[in-house]
């Protein structure tokens, strides 16, 4: 069944295959971008079934409009893909101000604000999915990543209040959360603080752990055929992994934690009164 998927930062990397994908399968596509002339040749290519809009997220009117102008355009928004956003490395001591305010600004805020504008349009129809792109690092923590960390902590634990929230509308989220991959996560979108040379092992104990080297990164196109059986679901899940790596790090990492929070359960109960 043709839908109609409203996707951010469609310009590049996870959001331009998963845009691609979708028109060559003939959903109609709403891509956002604060550059749309990335968008040049896929307006030409499919005239009908593709709507381009400028859009900086972290913009809450700005958003709102163009959520309103999606469902004019094609009648409906079906699918929103909060895709947008990006990757600060540094230490937390290293972090400038302006660095974690415009993180939180696009990763958090820019999520919230197309979130809330799509809620409503979803409400009145009875049905939506709204998809978050999360990650690995939403789940557990890495050091030089503290910030960045922090920002999709924050996407899941908002996307999963949402979920309970919006369930009776029948609307459905999903937090995707994907491993390494080689897109430009790392590259050129990144921001990264000035570097202070007491945390120069760390960096080097960084990209030595599993899944951090280049070479053990994913294949992005290999995420298109998930994508699209994700938004065809009738009951997609709460919590998707892309990648080989996060459900196996992710039961690590529990198991750790698991085991401190039972050895410190007699404290913890004690502190009940």
């Amino acid at each position: 069944m043709k839908k109609t998927v409203f996707i951010t930062g469609a310009s590049r990397g996870f959001g331009r295959l998963w845009t691609e994908a979708l028109l060559e399968r003939g959903d109609n596509v709403v891509a956002t971008s604060r550059n749309i002339g990335a968008f040049d040749d896929l307006t030409s290519a499919n005239p009908e079934n593709f709507l381009p809009l400028p859009l900086d997220i972290t913009n809450k009117a700005q958003v709102e409009r163009a959520l309103q102008t999606a469902k004019t355009h094609f009648g409906s928004v079906d699918v929103v893909i909060n895709n947008a956003g990006y990757g600060v490395f540094g230490a937390i001591e290293e972090l400038e101000e302006k660095q974690v305010r415009d993180l939180i600004d696009a990763n958090i805020m820019g999520t919230l604000f197309v979130t809330q504008a799509a809620i409503p349009i979803m409400r009145e129809q009875g049905k939506g999915h709204i998809i978050q792109l999360s990650s690995v690092l939403g789940i557990w923590a890495l050091p030089i990543l503290g910030i960045y960390n922090a920002t999709k902590f924050a996407v899941e634990g908002m996307s999963e209040a949402l979920a309970q929230e919006v369930k009776d509308f029948g609307i459905h989220v999903t937090m995707v959360e994907p491993n390494g991959y080689k897109t430009d996560f790392g590259g050129s979108s990144a921001v990264s603080s000035e570097i202070n040379p007491v945390y120069e092992k760390v960096r080097e104990t960084l990209f030595q752990t599993e899944g951090m080297p280049v070479e053990q990164y994913g294949t992005p196109e290999a995420t298109v055929p998930a994508i699209l059986k994700l938004i065809d679901a009738n009951r997609p899940p709460l919590r998707l992994f892309l990648g080989n790596l996060g459900l196996k790090k992710t039961k690590e990492e529990y198991a750790k934690k698991l085991a401190e929070w039972e050895a410190w359960d007699d404290v913890a109960i004690a502190a009940h009164g």
